[in-house]
């Protein structure tokens, strides 16, 4: 109650936190005039300016206005694109060392500019960290040219680059690249024996797109560099054979309990026993002692441990093991929902963004497993020689900060964790969109119906449609019955994600209807009446200069206005969640796709009894 009125009388925590930054918005926009005045040869040289009062004692924070004002009349010369006082604000709070909450749409990768120039002059350098090669390349080539334009210089570095080019770009005064590159950089730098082959140069402050996906989400996920370990593929093999020989014990129909914790008699529980249990919420197995004495059994008529010998001997017990991970793989890794086979390679599903992570392989015998499984050549197992997991990468560096379109969610943990506030800053326009209630229906297969009527319905008048799907099994699915229907529609997951940008920058086109697999991340904004940008780089190809780009692009332009009119008087984007996510911000983000600046738009999830979140969490 107490709390309750001091939030009355005195705003919240963020209020008061957003109510700070407004006095320093209005000096930057007050020094507006003055960077005007300058002409393009002039910003470098106020760049040099401002690098030599930092020398003669300065510190970042006094020369903050001018910076700030200088970066912005720049992007406005470069790209056209004048930041909003908002803008200014998440930009405030980057430099301070906090996370910026801005909805999705709300223009985060120009928003980050005005802090990582200002941090950039002291000349430790800057990181930028984005979720993909192709977002880290995209924005060191986009915001690059701002930067170029004030006298600094841009890296970007990308999984194929080779050490002297690795240096280069690290040596940068802003370096754009991938949380994985800069993690695996550090390890191969503390593995060099020759100090003058290391590549990074140090951590001085650091800017993470998508920090919670980042921080939060793969927080855990170590980055490992190994070598080879002991030859033991054969085994994954032979134990693969004997896979379907085992049963699940059954729970009891009644109370949902397995037999051995409610009281029955000796037939009823015969009937419901097996040889191993599931728990698939946390994806283990753990076998009973039947089970146990079946792998036994299995092994000697085999010949795969010594006759006289039994598995519960210590030389045999790895074969539990074993068979630990088969029975896993087989029952609680499934195709084209945790991973996908491409190119006679079993690739992991990330299942926060639905994108393939490349490179990366289960770990403890499990990705053998699922090789095993899928008949695949079984790659060698490893030894660890060097690792690290990003929350430890991360906090090495002196001031960390980051951005999101969903962050406050987990505030308490990014203030537990990492000691890192989040501020959410207010939209540039009100949001316009409408969110509806869920619909819940009693199968999957009638939610599939609704789904796809609602689809046509709105295909019919013309209005853009994004579904979000929780795999890459369901987005198919999906796509199969859009088909029969008749409906054109583009497939964005983790099987053709090389295309991700040109599907979503066209998601928002008059008569559109794109099936996606987990929109958390994507970091490409969607437009309604399309991308007039995309379509420019279409007309005159990549090889185009400049100049010719921005030809095309201004006639584009006039086009899209009459495209983004239409489109926004037919209710705007028509977000469809086809399942709820176990965790509430991937909901979120999704929803964020629609309403940005102010544009209408409209969202709805659907949701079955037969969901893996109602079936795993959903109880009675």
């Amino acid at each position: 109650m107490f709390d309750k009125l001091l939030t009355l009388i005195f705003g919240s925590a963020n209020d008061r936190a957003v109510k700070t930054l407004k006095p320093v918005v209005a000096q930057i926009e007050a020094r507006e005039s003055w960077a005007q005045a300058f002409s393009d040869e002039q910003f470098p040289e106020q760049t040099k300016i401002l690098k030599e009062r930092l020398a003669k004692g300065e510190t970042l924070d006094d020369i903050l206005v001018d910076a700030f004002a200088l970066a912005r009349e720049a992007a406005k010369r470069v790209l056209g694109e004048r930041a909003y006082p908002c803008q200014l604000m998440g930009s405030l709070v980057l430099h301070s060392g906090r996370i910026t909450e801005m909805k999705t749409g709300e223009g985060k990768t120009l928003m980050c500019v005005c802090a990582a120039y200002l941090n950039s002059l002291s000349g430790k350098g800057v990181h930028i960290v984005t979720v993909n090669d192709y977002l880290a390349e995209r924005d060191s080539q986009w915001m690059g040219r701002i930067y170029r334009f004030l006298g600094q210089t841009v890296g970007c570095i990308l999984s194929n680059l080779d050490n002297d080019a690795r240096k280069a770009a690290y040596n940068c005064d802003l370096t754009y690249g991938t949380n994985n590159e800069f993690g695996f950089d550090y390890l191969r730098d503390n593995m060099q024996i020759d100090a003058s082959r290391k590549v990074q140069r140090g951590f001085n402050f650091c800017i993470v797109d998508e920090i919670d996906s980042i921080l939060i989400d793969e927080a855990r996920t170590p980055l490992i560099i190994s070598g080879q370990g002991e030859d033991d593929t054969f085994k994954f093999h032979e134990v693969d054979k004997y896979i379907g020989m085992f049963t699940e014990v059954k729970k009891d129909p009644k109370t949902n309990d397995y037999p051995d914790e409610v009281e029955m008699t000796p037939e009823q529980r015969a009937a419901l026993e097996g040889d191993y249990k599931l728990d698939e919420k946390s994806k283990r197995v753990s076998f009973t002692d039947k089970g146990m004495n079946k792998i036994n059994d299995i092994l000697l008529s085999h010949n795969l441990i010594e006759p006289g010998t039994t598995v519960f001997d210590e030389q045999n017990f790895e074969f539990v093991h074993y068979f630990t991970q088969a029975l896993r793989a087989h029952t609680l890794y499934h195709p084209d929902v945790d991973y996908v086979v491409k190119d006679g390679q079993v690739q992991i599903v990330d299942e926060f963004t639905g994108r393939i992570l490349e490179g990366r392989r289960y770990g403890d015998g499990l990705h053998q497993a699922i090789e095993a499984k899928e008949h695949l050549k079984i790659a060698q197992r490893n030894r660890t020689l060097a690792t690290i997991t990003f929350q430890n990468f991360f906090r090495m560096y002196d001031k960390l900060s980051g951005m999101t379109g969903t962050a406050a969610t987990e505030a308490v943990e990014f203030d537990k964790i990492y000691n890192l506030d989040v501020v959410v800053i207010p939209t540039n326009k009100p949001v316009a969109r409408i969110d509806e209630d869920d619909e819940v229906y009693l199968n999957e297969s009638d939610k599939w119906i609704a789904i796809s009527k609602e689809v046509e319905e709105a295909h019919k008048k013309g209005q853009p449609v994004l579904i979000g799907t929780v795999s890459v099994e369901k987005s198919e699915h999906l796509s199969a019955i859009l088909t029969r229907k008749g409906i054109r529609h583009e497939v964005l997951n983790a099987k053709n994600h090389a295309r991700e940008a040109l599907i979503i920058a066209e998601a928002g086109a008059k008569g559109a209807v794109t099936v996606a697999t987990n929109m958390a991340g994507r970091g490409t904004d969607i437009k309604l009446g399309g991308s007039p940008e995309t379509r420019a780089r279409k007309k005159v190809g990549t090889e185009a200069s400049q100049e010719q780009f921005d030809e095309a692009l201004k006639i584009e332009k006039e086009q899209w206005k009459k495209d983004y009119e239409e489109v926004k008087n037919l209710g705007g984007l028509y977000v469809i969640g086809s399942e709820r996510h176990e965790s509430r911000r991937i909901d979120n983000q999704l929803r964020g796709r629609s309403g940005r600046q102010g544009d209408p738009g409209r969202s709805k999830f659907y949701i079955s009894m037969d969901d893996d979140l109602m079936r795993l969490f959903g109880g009675e």
